[in-house]
């Protein structure tokens, strides 16, 4: 019985520490977890304005170069200066269509920035500095790229498309979804 004195404490002493390094795991998969949620969610926040802007687009279609300020493209969003403005005669947009095109810039800036949700005074309703990109790939068939670019939390592999390039620091931290359009001609 003297020999068996201590025992139980070294024995508690082990259970205690394998069940600490299970909790270490258990947290750290739940770190991991949470910041593969929040790259899940930016990336639908992501799909969701680049959609948006792609319904803008068809719905205006007669001026869709309006977007994409013809073959120069257009960047909005974090840090981006502001949309340029479609004006009637260039390329033929009626004053209706330059101001539905000029408004719907603005509002899809304010989207990028996060104007729809505050907190506190802060935008706070879109990605970690998101921005967006319109581009025109091919004018003799309207073909248009729409691209959403932003920072995520870990890093990935380097997108291939040059919307927020050099802006977030880290290349491999830099997100992209794009898509490309072609407008129809419906007056033929």
């Amino acid at each position: 019985m003297k020999r068996q004195c201590g025992m139980l404490l070294i024995e508690v002493l082990v259970s205690l520490f394998i069940a600490a390094i299970a909790l270490l795991g258990a947290v750290g998969m739940m770190a991991r977890s949470s910041r593969n949620e929040m790259e899940s969610y930016e990336r639908v926040q992501a799909l969701t304005l680049m959609q948006d802007m792609v319904s803008r687009i068809n719905a205006n279609r007669q001026v869709a170069t309006c977007y994409s300020a013809g073959a120069t493209g257009v960047v909005l969003g974090t840090g981006a200066a502001a949309a340029p403005v479609c004006a009637a005669g260039t390329p033929s947009p009626t004053a209706a269509q330059a101001a539905t095109a000029n408004a719907d810039l603005a509002a899809w800036n304010n989207a990028l920035l996060g104007a729809a949700e505050t907190s506190g005074g802060n935008r706070v309703g879109a990605m970690i500095g998101a921005i967006g990109c319109v581009d025109q790939i091919d004018a003799t068939n309207n073909i248009y790229r729409v691209t959403v670019a932003w920072q995520g939390l870990m890093s990935t592999a380097t997108p291939g498309l040059t919307c927020g390039q050099g802006k977030f620091g880290n290349e491999t931290l830099r997100r992209t979804v794009s898509v490309q359009i072609q407008i129809a001609n419906l007056s033929s």
